[in-house]
């Protein structure tokens, strides 16, 4: 494990307690920004276009809030997760708090605050021996799994940017929740395509994604509203805790739950002020 990706997942929580990845890079810029009406969107007949329009046509929206479920499972260990956060698309900005357990790998139970900008993400954690209300910086490229998993849960728009890459889309059934109509669609998506997709400071996370699970056909489910807005979305990467094994025992597979809701009600995110901002090293110097 890299020295900035072990400072993090100590700051954060994350897969520390299960396993490490290694990096890889490549450049990427999102196009999920408010640009058409939501309100002239419709879900596409076609599976696969329904699918990789998801992202877009999510962000059209503006804002959202989001509610996460994070599920780590390895030979020998278990761990789940939960958060809530919000995303601004307009201001490509987003936030989650994340309710870190006792023996997740910090000094104590807390919680995690995220906020995550293209190509740079900010941890906080009470958990942690890092000065009260201070924050971590970190490039995405400091991350080995471009932070899809690494901090606890994955943001809004990196769980929808990862449908750009959908390669297989399957119509399962309709449902009604909570008095919207939803479609669900279950397949495979390759994270190299999905970065290719998006482009971009925004793509970074899933190029380096999809260099280090090892799972390259990443499965998941989404169901999608009448006009083609992601209201749920469950993606599953896997990955070596041993750099470099196909073994089984050395898989930890982890599973990614998003639930969007309050699309386009405005929500108001800040990036941490600078003097706020502590140098990666005094989490590392927590251990």
């Amino acid at each position: 494990m890299s020295r900035p990706l072990r400072a993090a997942l100590v700051a954060a929580i994350a897969v520390a307690a299960l396993s490490s990845c290694s990096s890889g890079a490549a450049p990427g810029t999102s196009s999920d920004a408010q640009t058409v009406d939501p309100a002239s969107d419709h879900l596409a007949a076609d599976p696969l276009t329904a699918v990789r329009s998801a992202a877009d046509i999510t962000g059209h929206n503006g804002y959202l809030q989001d509610v996460t479920t994070l599920r780590t499972v390895s030979a020998t260990k278990q761990m789940t997760l939960h958060g809530t956060g919000a995303y601004d698309y307009g201001a490509h900005l987003g936030r989650v708090q994340v309710a870190v357990p006792a023996g997740s790998g910090t000094s104590a139970p807390g919680h995690l605050n995220e906020v995550v900008s293209p190509g740079v993400v900010y941890l906080q954690n009470s958990g942690a021996k890092v000065p009260a209300g201070k924050w971590i910086k970190l490039q995405v490229q400091q991350l080995g799994d471009g932070n899809l998993v690494s901090s606890g849960a994955t943001d809004p728009a990196s769980a929808s940017d990862a449908l750009r890459g959908a390669e297989t889309a399957t119509l399962v059934d309709t449902s009604t929740v909570g008095g919207t109509v939803l479609k669900h669609y279950r397949g495979t998506l390759d994270l190299a395509a999905a970065a290719k997709a998006a482009a971009g400071p925004a793509a970074v996370g899933l190029a380096l994604a999809s260099h280090t699970f090892t799972v390259k056909k990443v499965p998941y489910d989404v169901w999608l509203d009448e006009h083609g807005r992601i209201n749920k979305v469950v993606e599953v990467f896997t990955f070596a805790q041993v750099a470099g094994s196909t073994a089984a025992k050395d898989q930890v597979r982890v599973t990614s739950t998003s639930e969007f809701s309050a699309f386009g009600t405005p929500v108001r995110i800040e990036t941490p002020a600078q003097g706020d901002i502590v140098a990666p090293s005094a989490a590392a110097g927590s251990k």
